[in-house]
């Protein structure tokens, strides 16, 4: 009982004191805690997007300097995917290029090896992912006949207003003609 009534006080207390705070105090704004920092800080800094910026301009750069010292059928097909645990993964587009780096792996670890910063790589993880090129959406051609352009011409010329009578002058423009002797 005396548990009940500390907490039925309590309780009373609080909302007399919210119920006090409400009246006196205006509503607070509240103040950021972080201030907006330049996209270089941020990319270049010592946090996680520093270091990933840092991973993917040397995966990058090997990517590049590998690339340059292959033949150029091959090169095309590379890939750097990545670094994790002193490996380096490689990437081909097809079972057959894959087949071909395994044959280079020894030339391309010396040539990592020269670049600042691949002192560690140890080896190659080698996969196959087929590549596909985004395929630019089909055009689609439209055509205006030549009686839809008059139709258009005649309405521009009792249009009033000198910017629609432009444009539909232009849409008209578009017409097919017919090259007449």
């Amino acid at each position: 009982m005396l548990v009940w009534r500390a907490l039925q006080a309590h309780r009373v207390y609080r909302l007399t004191r919210l119920a006090r705070a409400e009246r006196v105090k205006p509503m607070s704004i509240k103040v950021k805690r972080f201030r907006a920092q330049p996209m270089s800080r941020l990319l270049g800094g010592r946090g996680e997007l520093g270091s990933l910026m840092r991973m993917a301009r040397l995966i990058d750069l090997a990517q590049a300097h590998l690339r340059a010292h292959l033949p150029e059928e091959l090169a095309e097909h590379l890939h750097v995917g990545g670094f994790r645990d002193g490996r380096l993964t490689l990437i081909a587009d097809g079972a057959a290029w894959l087949t071909r780096l395994r044959y280079e792996q020894p030339r391309l670890l010396e040539l990592l090896h020269e670049l600042p910063g691949f002192e560690a790589v140890q080896g190659f993880n080698l996969k196959v992912r087929p590549v596909r090129p985004p395929k630019a959406p089909l055009r689609q051609v439209r055509h205006l006949p030549t009686r839809a352009a008059d139709e258009i011409s005649s309405c521009a010329a009792d249009t009033e207003d000198p910017r629609l009578r432009e444009a539909l002058e232009r849409l008209a423009s578009h017409a097919e003609r017919k090259d007449e002797p």
